[in-house]
Formats: structure tokens, C-alpha cells, sequence
């Protein structure tokens, strides 16, 4: 699978993704917009200002497109079958957070960055969108919540660097980032603080 392919479903990915939070919030279609513009360019917008790049450059008629289209199906959909689509937001918000972070570490591949910015791309890319999404949804930044989503965007950091970026090495990264993250929901996988005590309830 090409990299713009898997690019436009990480795109549409992030878009439902927001625009899911936004209907369990019980926001409006422009909450529906809101969310879904900012989950699909808020990361991408803060790498930009990271590296130096324009933040114009995301805003290519093609993207944008995509964006739209899919937040006008999910607005138009019978409330029933998005709330039944709730159920798959953690795969929506995998495959998103995979392919932009991704993107992030290519986009300072592009120039030649050193590794630790590329892995603060990757962060910033993967989980920037996510993390303004849910606060303008009134809860807490789910990337900051489990600690997988950090290390994943690392993995897709050091991933770039040693340049596996072929199409099948990128589909392949793609594919071990849901994984783990899908797994690391159903298995309740949480780092938690060192030192951490679990209080038990009598």
C-alpha cells in the first residue's frame, strides 16, 4: 500500500475520530467540524511551528477535501450508527495517531534532521491533534492518560531514522502501532508512575 494511500486513511481516520468525541460530548455539527478540523491539523500545525515550516503548507485543497467530505457523512449519518461507530473510536484513533506520527518523522527526514527532532516531530504530530481535541471535548488529553501513545510515537520516531520507509515498511509500522495500542486497551496496559500504589477499596 502507497504512503499516500495510508496517509488518507490516517487523515480520515482523525477526522472521525474528532468528530465521534464531538458527538459524545453532544456538540452540535459545528462541534462536529471543530473537533474533526482540529484532531486532522492540530498536530501537524504545531511540528510545523516546531521545524520552521509553513503552516500554510497543510492547507492543500486535497486534504482539506477529504477532511470535509467525512465529517459531512458522519453529520449525516443517523445518530444511531455513530453511536454504534463509538465503539470502534480507539481503532479510528490508532490508525491517526500511526500515520501522523509517521508523518512528522518524515517531514524532518525531508531535511536531513537529527533523531530528537524527528522524535518530537513525531509526538507533536501523532498526539497533538488528540490532545486538543479532548480538551476542547472537556476531558482529560487521552495521550496523556496512557503512556503507549508517547512511547508509539517514539517507536515511529526511531522507525524514520533508520530510514524503513518503503511502502511496505511504512504499511508494516502502521500495522504494529494499532496492534499494540488496540492491545494495550483491551489489556488495560498502563505504565502508571513510579512508586504508583493501587489503593484497595474494603
Amino acid at each position: 500500500m502507497s504512503w499516500t494511500v495510508l496517509h488518507i486513511i490516517g487523515i480520515m481516520a482523525y477526522a472521525i475520530s474528532g468528530a465521534l468525541v464531538a458527538i459524545e460530548a453532544k456538540y452540535s455539527f459545528t462541534g462536529v467540524y471543530v473537533l474533526g478540523l482540529t484532531t486532522s491539523f492540530g498536530g501537524a500545525t504545531v511540528r510545523n511551528l516546531l521545524i520552521g515550516a509553513p503552516v500554510s503548507e497543510l492547507w492543500d485543497s486535497g486534504t482539506i477535501t477529504i477532511v470535509f467530505v467525512t465529517l459531512t457523512i458522519i453529520v449525516l449519518l443517523p445518530l444511531r450508527w455513530t453511536q454504534h461507530w463509538k465503539k470502534w473510536g480507539n481503532l479510528f484513533d490508532s490508525i491517526g495517531l500511526a500515520t501522523f506520527a509517521l508523518d512528522g518523522a518524515l517531514s524532518v527526514r525531508d531535511f536531513n534532521g537529527p533523531l530528537g527532532l524527528m522524535i518530537l516531530a513525531a509526538m507533536f504530530t501523532g498526539l497533538g491533534g488528540g490532545m486538543i481535541r479532548d480538551l476542547l471535548a472537556g476531558r482529560k488529553p487521552l495521550a496523556l492518560k496512557e503512556e503507549i501513545h508517547a512511547v508509539l510515537a517514539i517507536f515511529c520516531g526511531i522507525y524514520v531514522w533508520l530510514d524503513w520507509t518503503n511502502p511496505l515498511q511504512l504499511s508494516l509500522a502502521v500495522f504494529a502501532v494499532v496492534t499494540i495500542r488496540m492491545a494495550a486497551v483491551r489489556f488495560n496496559l498502563n505504565f502508571g508512575l513510579p512508586g504508583t500504589i493501587k489503593k484497595n477499596n474494603f
